[in-house]
C-alpha cells in the first residue's frame, strides 16, 4: 500500500520551483483524445481504451496504439479540431498560471496527448513551447496519419515521471509539484516532490485516494499560494 505524506504538500506548494500540469481533464475540461475521436465519428471504442487507460488497467503505449489505430487522424483533422479545442479551458488555470508567471515559477505542461493540439492551448496559456512535453504525431506528405513517435517520453507509462527526471537534472529544480487527474500523473511522484490531485472535471478515486491534496478547483490553488 502507498503511504501518503501530506505533512508539507501546502508549505512545496507555497515555495514550488517547478509546477507541472497535466492538460486533458485538468488543464483543459476534455480528453481530447475522445473529444478526437467523436469529431471523427470513432467515439465510443476509444473512450472505452481510455477509461481502461486511466484505470491503470492498460499500460500507456498500447492504449495509445490502439486509439490511434482506430482514429487515424489527418493532419487536416488535427487543424480542424483544433478551432473547436480552444473554448476547452478549464475555469481558473489560465489565472493560476499568470500567477504562477508573476511569481516567476516555470510552468510545464506534461502530457500523453498530441503537440499538434497542446501547442495552441500552451500560446492561450503564454507557456514557451519548449515547457511542452507530449507526443507527436507522424504524417505523410499528403498529410495522412503515419504513427507516432515512441521516443517521446510521455509515449509509455512512467513517461511523466522521465520527464520531471529530466527537469530536476537540466534546472535543479527541488520543489517539484506535478498537479493531475489520472494514474498517469499520481506515478509521477515521486521523482515530483509534491502531488496534487485534481477533479474538477473528472474524479478518479485512485487518484483521489493516494494524493497528497485533491481539489475540485483552480480556486482552491490559488487562495493558497
Amino acid at each position: 500500500m502507498r503511504l501518503i505524506d501530506k505533512s508539507n504538500i501546502f508549505e512545496l506548494w507555497k515555495n514550488a520551483d517547478c509546477v507541472c500540469f497535466d492538460v486533458d481533464s485538468t488543464v483543459c475540461r476534455n480528453e481530447a483524445i475522445d473529444d478526437l475521436a467523436d469529431f471523427v465519428g470513432l467515439g465510443n471504442p476509444v473512450q472505452q481504451i481510455t477509461k481502461e487507460a486511466m484505470g491503470g488497467n492498460m499500460s500507456f503505449k498500447e492504449a495509445l496504439k490502439k486509439r490511434l489505430s482506430i482514429i487515424r487522424p489527418s493532419l487536416n483533422v488535427i487543424q480542424q479540431f483544433n478551432d473547436i479545442q480552444q473554448n476547452q479551458l478549464t475555469p481558473y488555470i489560465k489565472e493560476l498560471i499568470d500567477l504562477l508567471h508573476s511569481k516567476e515559477v516555470p510552468v510545464y505542461l506534461v502530457s500523453g496527448g498530441f503537440r499538434l493540439i497542446i501547442n495552441p492551448i500552451a500560446n492561450l496559456l503564454n507557456i514557451d513551447r519548449k515547457n511542452v512535453y507530449a507526443n507527436t504525431l507522424k504524417f505523410d506528405l499528403n498529410g495522412e496519419y503515419l504513427g507516432f513517435d515512441e521516443c517521446e517520453m510521455t509515449s509509455e507509462s512512467g513517461g511523466k515521471a522521465r520527464v520531471i527526471e529530466n527537469l530536476k537534472k537540466l534546472y535543479n529544480y527541488d520543489r517539484v509539484i506535478m498537479i493531475g487527474d489520472g494514474a498517469t500523473d499520481l506515478e509521477s511522484c515521486p521523482p515530483a516532490d509534491g502531488f496534487i490531485g485534481f477533479g474538477g472535471n473528472v474524479v478518479r478515486e485512485l487518484v483521489k485516494q493516494n494524493s497528497q491534496w485533491f481539489v475540485y478547483c483552480f480556486s482552491e490553488l490559488i487562495e493558497k499560494i
